[in-house]
């Protein structure tokens, strides 16, 4: 049963996540909520971490292993970020850009390995890319119009990723 949540697990959560990010860029969700989250996730990630590493010791299951490791620190961060107030804003600045840019490594690894799909892996890596600029862009610019496109672009890159490797694979 393990195995099997672990296998279907992100397909429902990657897309809950970059919801759960818009939705805090907007203003909806409460910084206690995001505490809580980021906590929630970080359990997680550590669970996935320990439980998966038997069967992703070789190959692209490998790269991804050793970026939900180092997601794992990222988002503690993130963590970290809530109850250090004098650096909040660069530890919180840590998740969210890492989270934007980790998946894009595994989408660029699998790309190359896989036989089918390759456009859609390298897609969400471009797509985590340009997201992640256009946010930069929309924050620095104080645009939220342009910032919830690039974490809208950055969640439908990562969500086609992860679908496809639920469903192919």
């Amino acid at each position: 049963m393990l195995r099997r949540a672990r296998e279907l697990g992100p397909p429902v959560l990657v897309p809950l996540a970059w919801t759960f990010v818009v939705a805090a860029h907007l203003g909806v969700v409460a910084v206690r909520t995001l505490f809580i989250a980021h906590v929630v996730m970080s359990a997680l990630l550590a669970v996935f971490a320990v439980t998966g590493r038997s069967d992703m010791r070789r190959g692209t299951l490998l790269v991804w292993w050793r970026l939900i490791v180092v997601g794992l620190f990222v988002t503690l961060c993130g963590t970290a970020g809530f109850l250090l107030e004098p650096v909040a804003t660069p530890l919180q600045g840590i998740a969210l850009f890492g989270w934007m840019l980790l998946p894009a490594v595994g989408f660029v690894d699998t790309g190359r390995r896989v036989p089918k799909g390759t456009w859609i892996y390298l897609g969400g890596a471009a797509a985590c890319g340009l997201g992640a600029v256009a946010y930069a862009v929309g924050v620095a610019a104080a645009t939220d119009s342009i910032a919830v496109a690039g974490l809208v672009a950055v969640g439908l890159g990562q969500t086609a990723g992860i679908l496809d490797a639920a469903i192919r694979y």
